[in-house]
């Protein structure tokens, strides 16, 4: 698979340098084993951009550092969050930038703070999101929206979203056989009910078609995403069942159209084609896109996944994506834990794997303007994160290479892009 962006030759970072004061000091957020707090560093990263500091991304340059320049207010925002920085000379800023452009690295310029949004249920449980937890943890600010908010046009005030662990099917997580008694599974069932007749649609599934179209019409336009674990394929499955009825009799209070398979449309999804649907409304997954079942037999000691090395300089988008202290991450589960490679689309960009599995963790790739990334699984630093289990302290985890991915998914939109001149 090629690794590089197909679509990259069409843009161009812009590396317009923000106004300074000319004694302004240089100082290094180191990203490599040193640091004492890496998901900290990108709240304060963030919290730089917001006050109008000059900010870099050096990529590949002690795993992904950043370079701030600003007053005595910039080391002492470090170190209020316990966050690792070290100021340096002229000489030695002039050395690191020599390293940079002579070696696979590149010194891209974050411009602003990205304005970020979680699509997250207003029953959310505490077991839910990973994504929540990381931007709790370092600081960084979000709203939350949902259904009503997405359909009524809110996603254009933002630049990136999250997609919460959602079901887009309309299948309810297909949680049917172990918890269709549980109050809360009784309860959601209730509220999304309500909330799809409200909205005037008759089904959820249906409510969700809506909402996963006013999604893709967010990306075409330039925005970000990025999702987890089962919002991952039950998008894909919910745009390319758009003319079609896949849910059995307990979801929606009819049977699925049986010619529901012929009839999805792997044109309108993002990441995946040729993907076949688990019809069994008691078997706990959607379809063979995910590939769980490898990662089970294989097992918490031996489950990891490679992350790849591309060039900073001809491909920066990927590797800000991929910038990490460690190229090997551990792996972990989810309702969807990794993605089945022989079902990707030709364009997508594989950002990791398990090498010689046939399982794909981390993908990215376009759609219209904006773009795409997708990460199997439901928490990097709970192997096997299972329903009613406490939230991930993330204290107890301040270097998790996995969560290291989530947040580079935050900054990689402040490095604007803008259309190659013709």
């Amino acid at each position: 698979m090629n690794r590089r962006l197909l679509f990259l030759p069409a843009l161009l970072f812009s590396f317009a340098i923000l106004p300074a004061a000319a004694a302004a000091d240089s100082y290094l957020i180191p990203m490599d084993l040193s640091q004492t707090d890496h998901l900290k560093a990108y709240g304060v990263a963030y919290w730089y951009l917001e006050q109008g500091v000059r900010v870099s991304w050096l990529l590949n340059y002690r795993g992904g550092s950043f370079l701030a320049e600003g007053g005595d207010f910039v080391p002492k925002r470090a170190q209020l969050k316990g966050v690792t920085i070290e100021k340096i000379t002229p000489a030695e800023k002039a050395k690191i930038m020599e390293k940079i452009a002579g070696e696979n690295m590149a010194d891209v310029l974050l411009e602003k703070p990205p304005r970020v949004a979680i699509y997250t249920p207003p029953d959310k449980q505490p077991w839910d999101d990973a994504v929540t937890l990381a931007l709790t943890y370092a600081e960084i600010p979000y709203a939350t929206l949902w259904d009503d908010a997405v359909l009524a046009g809110e996603l254009e005030k933002y630049d990136w979203l999250h997609l919460h662990h959602e079901d887009f099917t309309g299948q309810y997580g297909k949680f049917y056989a172990n918890f269709k008694d549980a109050e809360w599974y009784r309860r959601q069932q209730v509220l999304y009910e309500m909330l799809a007749k409200r909205a005037g649609y008759a089904k959820v599934s249906e409510h969700k078609k809506a909402v996963a179209r006013k999604i893709r019409g967010f990306v075409s336009r330039g925005g970000f995403l990025f999702a987890m674990c089962s919002a991952t394929d039950t998008y894909d499955i919910a745009l390319a069942a758009w003319s079609t009825d896949i849910c059995d009799v307990m979801f929606d209070g009819d049977p699925p159209d049986p010619n529901c398979q012929a009839k999805l449309d792997y044109d309108e999804t993002f990441a995946f084609t040729g993907f076949r649907l688990v019809m069994n409304p008691l078997v706990y997954e959607f379809s063979d896109i995910d590939v769980s079942n490898y990662a089970q037999a294989v097992g918490p000691e031996k489950d990891y996944f490679t992350l790849f090395d591309f060039s900073a300089k001809y491909d920066p988008i990927p590797a800000m994506l991929t910038q990490d202290h460690v190229s090997v991450v551990k792996g972990f589960l989810g309702q969807t834990t990794a993605f089945r490679k022989s079902l990707l689309k030709k364009q997508v960009t594989v950002l990791g794997e398990s090498e010689g599995s046939g399982e794909v963790k981390y993908i990215h790739g376009q759609y219209g303007r904006g773009t795409f990334t997708f990460l199997g699984g439901h928490d990097p630093e709970d192997y096997q994160h299972a329903v009613g289990d406490p939230p991930t302290d993330l204290s107890l985890h301040k270097n998790s290479p996995g969560y290291r991915l989530i947040l580079n998914n935050i900054l990689f939109p402040a490095a604007k892009k803008k259309e190659q001149k013709t």
